[in-house]
């Protein structure tokens, strides 16, 4: 296959499609009681960390190339503060900030891929700026595995390759 700006565009949607798709699959089978559980204090519950991602999508992706990714009007702090949203409410706000996401994604062009946008004052370029992004969202992924592992234990369906 070559290697071109398009074909990136394209494993890129994948990949934020097969993330979103994965970190679902983990929600689901959790209770609402379950989203809010962390292990001790200075961890994170997955209901912290879908805020989280949901705070950041919202900085990052509104007005992507004409305003800072780092949006003054952000509360980033709060959004490491549990604040007892139903699974309803954390789900509405999931989806929220992956639409915000894709609606840049999906709308890229490959010269875009090559501009300047801002994220905290630091110039990058748009594909720089995505890699970020992969990165933020596998490593908060993997967070989310992890606990809801450690809550189901035995009763936990494997979302990868099984062991064995």
């Amino acid at each position: 296959m070559e290697c071109n700006q398009f074909a990136y565009l394209e494993v890129i949607k994948q990949q934020f499609n097969h993330f979103k798709e994965r970190a679902e699959e983990a929600i689901e089978q959790l209770t609402e009681q379950q989203l809010h559980w962390k292990p001790n204090e200075e961890s994170n519950s997955i209901a912290i960390i879908i805020q989280h991602l949901h705070g950041n999508m919202s900085s990052r992706w509104v007005d992507f190339f004409t305003s800072d990714g780092e949006k003054q009007t952000r509360k980033r702090g709060m959004e490491f503060i549990d604040q007892h949203f139903t699974k309803e409410s954390l789900m509405a706000r999931w989806h929220q900030g992956w639409e915000l996401l894709f609606n840049v994604i999906n709308n890229l062009k490959e010269e875009d891929l090559g501009k300047t946008i801002t994220i905290r004052n630091k110039s990058l370029s748009v594909l720089h700026a995505i890699q970020i992004e992969i990165a933020h969202i596998s490593y908060h992924l993997g967070q989310m595995m992890y606990i809801g592992k450690q809550i189901k234990n035995l009763d936990w369906k494997i979302l990868s390759i099984p062991k064995g």
